[in-house]
């Protein structure tokens, strides 16, 4: 099965998870590995960096506001979740 090669636009979408993040990733480590590449996807590839950029500073702001010896991983509970009736 042949893949269809598709025209960029210069614009990526905004990364909001770690799975975007990821697959951001694989596409501009495609798109860094292509030889030849044109205008828009170089345009692209910008993009996706600055995409990337924002999200690495926007998880480095998250970790910043935990105290030091927040260590839980699960679930955080909301103030109505306290069962007291």
């Amino acid at each position: 099965m042949s893949r269809t090669v598709r025209k960029h636009n210069g614009n990526a979408r905004p990364i909001r998870s770690k799975r975007d993040y990821e697959g951001a990733s694989v596409v501009a480590k495609r798109l860094s590995a292509q030889a030849a590449r044109d205008s828009a996807a170089e345009l692209r590839l910008q993009a996706l960096l600055l995409e990337m950029d924002k999200y690495d500073q926007a998880e480095e702001d998250a970790d910043a506001d935990l105290p030091g010896d927040y260590d839980h991983t699960g679930p955080r509970r909301r103030w109505s979740d306290d069962g007291s009736d």
